[in-house]
């Protein structure tokens, strides 16, 4: 299976209609927003135009006629919203958890915060803000760079995670230090909770750095396993989305503090290709050093992640190879893909979208 690093529609939007089948949005009364959080206070989930919307189509027009025409074929539909990308139930996940946590905290300011990212001209934001309205999405912060690369606006944003369906712009975003995954089209996709946000982690070169994975490329899995069993003891160095990890898990415990650990709308997997018994506990020792933990711990020995990420239904799952991200597409979930590590030394460079 071949992945493309582009957004498509995952959902169906609900919007209500007028006995004569036409909307009735215009007659509803909009609900009030509720309070932006300071980028310092939140946690800032970074977003494309690609990854977050349907936006195929017009992706073709940019690279078959050039950027007068998509630009004019934007402001021509920019009352057409976009439908649903691969991140949309990610988005609206984070959107539910927040719901919560105001219910608990209502003056606290430790929310997740969604920014828009795109480098796309500010006249095509006019879709975009209509598309995020149609869709009722919280999502007030934008940035469009027309056409320079928004890497450089990350760190100003107090950007926690990056998701992007520009690989480029991706790995430009992990050299920056900042935590960042592709997201791909599925052509199915498993139907997720609307009231718990699941994620769920590779280990090595994802959550751990890739210091083990380097012994198991160079000296095979023996080695692999003397090694992990020798320094059983010394935790690995962090990986790219150690900080994210550690992020939800800041805001479980504000669900803890009430509570609410067994019902709490934040649940966490470590699901690795490691084996329990030979080389599991030093992954598990590690977060214990970092103060982290996973509420689930998956260790597969090997086998294929799709099934058990099927049962799991996460909202998202990182892994830095693409083979796990594809074996776990294919069974419908939505898998991100962190270009980090030893795993990426011989990989094929792709090249990148031009418009995100």
């Amino acid at each position: 299976m071949s992945l493309n690093p582009t957004g498509t529609a995952t959902a169906q939007d609900s919007s209500a209609v007028n006995g004569d089948g036409k909307p009735c949005s215009q007659n509803v009364t909009p609900t009030k927003k509720p309070r932006t959080p300071k980028p310092h206070n939140a946690i800032t989930i970074a977003v494309s135009s690609r990854a977050l919307f349907h936006m195929e189509a017009e992706q073709r027009i940019f690279e078959q006629q050039g950027v007068e025409e998509y630009l004019r074929h934007q402001v021509e539909h920019e009352n057409e919203p976009f439908g649903p990308g691969p991140a949309f139930a990610f988005v609206k996940a984070l959107e539910a958890v927040n719901a919560q946590l105001r219910e608990l905290y209502p003056n606290s300011e430790e929310l997740f915060d969604v920014v828009l990212v795109t480098n796309n001209h500010a006249d095509t934001g006019v879709r975009l803000i209509n598309t995020v309205n149609h869709h009722n999405l919280f999502i007030e912060r934008f940035c469009l760079t027309g056409g320079n690369s928004p890497i450089g606006y990350l760190k100003a944003y107090d950007t926690n995670l990056y998701l992007s369906a520009d690989p480029e712009k991706v790995r430009e975003a992990l050299e920056e230090g900042i935590a960042a995954a592709t997201m791909f089209r599925l052509e199915k996709v498993t139907d997720v909770s609307e009231t718990q946000l699941r994620v769920a982690f590779d280990g090595d070169a994802v959550l751990f750095s890739d210091e083990s994975e380097q012994i198991y490329k160079e000296h095979g899995l023996d080695k692999f396993f003397e090694h992990e069993k020798a320094y059983e003891n010394k935790p690995l160095d962090h990986g790219p989305l150690k900080g994210f990890l550690e992020a939800l898990g800041k805001l479980q415990k504000k669900f803890y503090a009430r509570g609410q650990r067994l019902d709490c709308p934040i649940r966490t997997y470590l699901v690795t290709a490691r084996s329990a018994a030979s080389s599991g506990a030093r992954a598990l020792k590690t977060l214990r050093s970092w103060g982290l933990e996973t509420d689930e711990a998956l260790f597969l020995a090997g086998a294929p992640k799709g099934p058990i990420l099927e049962k799991i239904r996460p909202h998202i799952f990182f892994d830095d190879q693409m083979f796990h991200v594809e074996g776990a597409a294919e069974m419908g979930t939505v898998a991100a893909h962190v270009p980090y590590g030893v795993a990426q030394k011989h990989r094929q460079r792709q090249p990148a979208d031009k418009k995100d």
